[in-house]
């Protein structure tokens, strides 16, 4: 059973960058796709982005391709989300999620593994 801690979050202005790290422990990670979600407040919970951790695809949603980055460092099991020019609607909780597979989902059900969410908050 993989255990996912997230950090790294806070409050940023416009334009701003923040490094979110999410440590994954308890399994074999080269098995795993590591997914990025987040919730604004009063909203559903949606895709940011996720890595398989075998091979280092990415997939990103929309709204922050060319903004974010998602990177994995094997030898801390720890995966990062690097955000860039952030903008006040990137303002969220965000949370780190693992699924075993081969293969990147976007869809939240289809991930077993959650962390406890990190706020994220930009300023204008």
């Amino acid at each position: 059973q993989e255990q996912l801690v997230e950090s790294g979050g806070g409050l940023v202005q416009t334009g701003g960058s923040l490094r979110l790290s999410c440590a994954a422990s308890g399994g074999p990670v080269s098995r795993l796709v590591m997914g990025w979600f987040r919730q604004a407040q009063g909203k559903e919970r949606e895709f940011v982005g996720a890595i398989k951790w075998s091979g280092g695809d990415t997939l990103y949603a929309d709204s922050v391709r060319d903004r974010f980055v998602i990177s994995r460092d094997s030898a801390e099991n720890t995966v990062y989300l690097q955000m860039n020019s952030l903008k006040p609607e990137d303002t969220a909780v965000y949370y780190c999620a693992a699924r075993q597979s081969v293969r990147i989902a976007m869809t939240e059900n289809l991930y077993m593994y959650w962390g406890q969410g990190t706020q994220v908050t930009v300023s204008s």
